[in-house]
């Protein structure tokens, strides 16, 4: 959000713009969350299976249904509306483009499930949030984490509930960041790929 507020005052070229998001959010993981990250994965297969299907899920209503995004359910001035926040002019930038897909593939995932199900589940269950297990379960921390991940996605917010809800079930059922990275990992970089081939910029927020 600050980078974002950031852009605003001072607008950016945008590959500069670009590739200060990259260095930014890199060197946050670096050297403030490198303690806590564990890439560790326990379930290839089904980690794979995971994001594609929340790609899937996250591009068949507006492919079934193409006026659905624009109800009042999902433009509107608490969730906005589902536009890119890529300039028209950087869309057939190819640095611009693999810089904006790096973002989404590699660092976003991993700074997303450290918050989300590395913290704020653990959290809401116990404060002392790193004596309570990876996984661990609660019906306050399961939901509350699903909806207010499902908010963080604006006029996506119903697959980003369902992806939310998924992602809770995958942590729960797997105890490991490191398969939630690569799920998220995989249901990024379809939709990366997917955004780019069809034009779909607006699911780049």
């Amino acid at each position: 959000m600050a980078l974002l507020g950031l852009s605003l005052v001072w607008p950016m070229p945008a590959l500069a713009d670009q590739a200060l998001r990259l260095a930014v959010m890199a060197a946050v993981l670096y050297f403030v969350a490198r303690p806590a990250l564990d890439f560790h994965v326990t379930q290839w297969a089904g980690s794979l299976l995971i994001g594609v299907a929340i790609f899937a899920l996250w591009i068949a209503p507006d492919l079934l249904f193409p006026s659905y995004r624009h109800s009042f359910l999902f433009e509107n001035a608490l969730m906005g509306a589902a536009r890119s926040t890529l300039p028209e002019s950087a869309r057939h930038d190819v640095p611009v483009l693999w810089l904006r897909g790096l973002r989404a593939v590699i660092v976003v995932p991993i700074i997303e499930e450290l918050f989300w199900r590395g913290w704020l589940m653990r959290w809401i269950i116990a404060q002392d949030f790193q004596r309570v297990p990876l996984g661990a379960y609660s019906a306050a921390s399961f939901w509350g984490v699903a909806l207010l991940f499902a908010s963080e996605h604006g006029a996506y917010w119903d697959v980003g509930l369902a992806a939310g809800i998924v992602f809770n079930w995958w942590m729960i059922r797997t105890k490991s960041l490191g398969d939630l990275m690569l799920a998220h990992a995989v249901a990024n970089a379809c939709l990366s790929a997917y955004v780019v081939a069809a034009g779909k910029w607006e699911y780049w927020l």
